[in-house]
């Protein structure tokens, strides 16, 4: 089938490659425009968008509207592709656009439908702790992620994943998945199965959404540091400085006294101890926190030990 492929960020990255070693022909890309990324905050090209310029040079269009208005049709239109294929574009397609494709369109969704629809699965698959997240391949519905169920995959969480690598293996298994349901579609023998059980939501994360409530439980605040990496990443305040903390995890074990020097009957976000071992402990609501890695503003990031000795009366500290 001739295939028009809908995408931006690396997760989707593998399904484009996928479908370029298939028999399914793509005729063109449709990806977000230009975005300013980085330190430097230079216009750079979506992931799926230098990908496909690698796969097919300027042999295949890539799309990138501000809007799929008239202008956006005309121009797909004309490339007759028969089934729109969607991974993580964005945008929400209406019906004029749709009617583009005579065999319609699927969506890859990383999370096991009805549960998590909406633009961040994979972060609150981490956030609410679930034991067991998966990949949905759907078909394309008017109203967002509720589209029946081509093929859907399972499997188990171990409490330690991180929305990078989360994201990234998601990303490899979604990619020969995408080829099976356009093969199923094309042989006629796709059994679409509808969504069961209550469905979840979430919605979109904001750059604020990193900063660290120590008054939280440990497992609380690992999960939400685990969710938000690499982005909008854990921050906290340290002397009112910026504070990026990059590793990190539950230290509900620790015994305060083990360390050098300790705090009795912390508050929540004060640094009772400092583990060579550990890391560098901090009181949670509930439980304590062990941060590993660190970056104070203005500074390069730094392992434990290396930011203990240098910084004078650590412990004790409270963190804001």
């Amino acid at each position: 089938m001739r295939v028009l492929f809908a995408g931006s960020p690396e997760i989707a990255v593998p399904a484009l490659r996928a479908l370029a070693s298939s028999p399914h022909s793509v005729v063109g890309v449709l990806t977000n425009p230009e975005a300013k990324t980085g330190r430097g905050l230079r216009l750079s090209d979506t992931p799926v968008a230098e990908a496909a310029v690698e796969l097919w040079g300027k042999t295949v269009p890539i799309l990138t509207f501000e809007s799929l208005k008239t202008e956006a049709r005309e121009a797909i239109s004309a490339l007759e592709p028969d089934i729109l294929v969607s991974f993580a574009y964005g945008r929400i397609f209406g019906p004029k656009f749709m009617a583009l494709f005579p065999r319609g369109g699927i969506n890859v969704h990383p999370s096991l439908l009805p549960r998590w629809r909406g633009s961040s699965p994979i972060q609150h698959a981490i956030l609410a702790r679930d034991a067991e997240t998966g990949i949905s391949v759907q078909l394309l519905a008017p109203e967002m992620d509720t589209g029946d169920i081509l093929l859907s995959r399972r499997f188990e969480l171990n409490g330690r994943e991180t929305a990078r690598t989360l994201s990234e293996f998601c990303a490899e298994a979604a990619a020969p998945m995408v080829v099976e349901a356009l093969d199923a579609i094309e042989a006629g023998r796709a059994e679409p199965l509808s969504q069961r059980g209550e469905a979840t939501y979430c919605g979109k994360i904001a750059k604020e959404d990193g900063r660290i409530d120590w008054t939280s439980a440990s497992l609380e605040i690992d999960a939400k540091m685990r969710a938000f990496d690499p982005w909008p990443g854990s921050f906290t305040f340290f002397k009112q400085m910026r504070l990026s903390i990059l590793e990190a995890e539950p230290a509900d074990d620790f015994i305060p006294g083990n360390g050098a020097g300790h705090v009795t009957n912390p508050a929540p976000g004060t640094i009772i101890a400092v583990s060579a071992q550990r890391g560098i402990i901090v009181a949670a609501g509930q439980g304590f926190i062990a941060v590993r890695r660190l970056q104070l503003a203005t500074r390069k990031a730094a392992g434990h030990r290396d930011f203990a000795n240098g910084v004078r009366e650590l412990v004790g500290t409270v963190l804001e």
